[in-house]
């Protein structure tokens, strides 16, 4: 041995060895801790789903947590398929600018070049860099307030769905702000269609996933047997139930799409190459359009920068989450260190992007926070069940204990868990604590007018309406519903 190290030394080889040795040491390491922190995550009942975590582009983690299938007791898996939800936005972005690199688009042309049969407000003023970046102006159909009730069990053509939103009037000049709409990228994939003269999944099929073996990835119907699809469920005051059924039509290109974290990676893997896209549509692609919150939005993707544990250091990164009906999913790029994050999980809402960036912690050698119990859903069930008086008790008993930690999102998914359930008196002293606990937050006033306005109490609704616009004037919805609340 002695000699074969000497014989390293002298041909340069030594450091090398060492190096091998040590960055698989590192990466095991590393490996560890995210079994650890996703354990946890698991055991708290906030992650059941599947996992893969790239570093320097190479697989150093991959898992599953919990049940793809509660009822047959199916574990999760690496190659257990999700839903993904808006993740699907990316692929639609990325067909729609293989279009334009044919010479078959042009971004900055109105809709009616392509759509000459779409007839609204939208129709000459709205282009498709406009719905790519959801600054259209077109409202997002699933924020209709009888589109779940009414129409989401039903299946539609494109062509006949987009004629529920086609004479919205749009909320804005387009161009002119950041507003999320599921309607625009349900037109893209329209367009797409019109274009190619295929379906959308046909398309898709053909220019992204048998070009690169996406062979676990693909449209999800209903009705199709598919090996290794997970169930998707919902929490709820009594435990997990399953979702509510959603007809895969009307996500459409929106968010119909199913994927496994291993074909999640094959997709980050050919963003960095020609396969999909030319360099200078990748470029585009990945190019900040527009402010978006504390983000900014892009083609399909969110560009923001995460932390890096206490210190004030951040990394560039490049991410999208998705929610469905029991699912809800993310990815996150890191160009620059060539890493990667996909959590794809089966019970319905839950803090993922915490979840990243612990992993991303790790992957940066800072320590990854304890993660704690969710104080939010332990109170769930007792609002539920046992009524206001006892719920607040509750909440009080677990305020002060350190094993548990007050989320706003948490709160604000417990308390429309209660108006669901038709718990409306408990819904509101939910988003009374949240305003009370996170007052800087123009959505907890925006979700507690809502609750007052179920209520049928007008003057508190307005209230708390107008302190989150004035908070956020680029709260849409708000605006809308104070118009409502001021005309009757």
């Amino acid at each position: 041995m002695k000699q074969i190290l000497q014989h390293l030394h002298k041909t340069g080889f030594l450091a090398a060895f060492f190096f091998f040795i040590s960055s698989g040491i590192f990466a095991q390491d590393k490996s560890q801790q995210i079994e650890g922190l996703l354990s946890k995550y698991h055991e708290y009942g906030q992650f059941n789903g599947s996992v893969l975590v790239a570093n320097n582009g190479e697989v150093i983690f991959k898992n599953g947590f919990g049940m793809a299938n509660m009822e047959h007791g199916i574990p999760n898996k690496p190659d257990t398929k999700h839903r993904l939800g808006s993740i699907t936005k990316q692929f639609t972005a990325a067909l729609i600018l293989q279009l334009v690199e044919q010479g078959k688009l042009e971004l900055n042309a109105p809709i009616s070049t392509c759509l000459p049969n779409y007839a609204g407000p939208a129709a000459e003023v709205v282009t498709i860099h406009h719905l790519l970046t959801h600054t259209s102006g077109i409202p997002s159909y699933t924020s209709f307030p009888k589109f779940f009730k009414d129409q989401s069990r039903d299946p539609y053509s494109p062509k006949d769905f987009v004629k529920t939103f086609a004479d919205s009037t749009l909320q804005f000049t387009p161009g002119e702000q950041f507003d999320y709409s599921n309607s625009g990228y349900f037109l893209l994939g329209h367009i797409i269609e019109e274009v190619t003269g295929k379906t959308y999944k046909q398309v898709l099929q053909e220019n992204i996933l048998d070009p690169l073996d996406m062979k676990e990835t693909g449209y999800d119907h209903h009705a199709t047997i598919l090996k290794n699809r997970a169930a998707g469920y919902e929490r709820s005051a009594n435990g997990y139930a399953n979702a509510p059924y959603l007809d895969m039509s009307l996500p459409y290109a929106a968010g119909s799409l199913y994927s496994t974290v291993e074909d999640m990676y094959k997709w980050d893997r050919a963003l960095n190459t020609d396969k999909v896209l030319s360099e200078e549509s990748r470029k585009l692609m990945f190019t900040p359009q527009i402010p978006a919150g504390n983000s900014e939005y892009s083609y399909g993707w969110m560009i923001d920068k995460m932390p890096v544990g206490k210190t004030r250091d951040s990394v560039n990164m490049v991410g999208h989450g998705g929610g469905i009906n029991g699912f809800n999913t993310l990815i996150v790029r890191f160009p620059e260190e060539d890493d990667l994050i996909v959590l794809l999980n089966n019970t319905g809402g839950t803090k993922l992007n915490d979840m990243a960036v612990g992993i991303n912690n790790i992957l940066q050698g800072a320590e990854a926070e304890m993660h704690r119990r969710s104080l939010a859903m332990e109170v769930l069930p007792v609002f539920a069940k046992e009524g206001v008086a006892v719920g607040l008790k509750k909440y009080k008993e677990l305020i002060t204990d350190k094993s548990y930690e007050l989320n706003e999102a948490d709160m604000n998914r417990v308390g429309y868990n209660l108006l669901q359930n038709e718990k409306v008196e408990e819904a509101i002293e939910v988003f009374k604590i949240n305003v009370a606990e996170f007052p800087d937050s123009w959505n907890t006033y925006d979700s507690l007018g809502e609750a007052y306005m179920i209520d049928g109490q007008k003057e508190n609704a307005i209230a708390n309406y107008e302190k989150s616009i004035q908070m956020n004037t680029e709260n849409t919805n708000g605006k809308e519903m104070l118009a409502k609340l001021r005309e009757q």
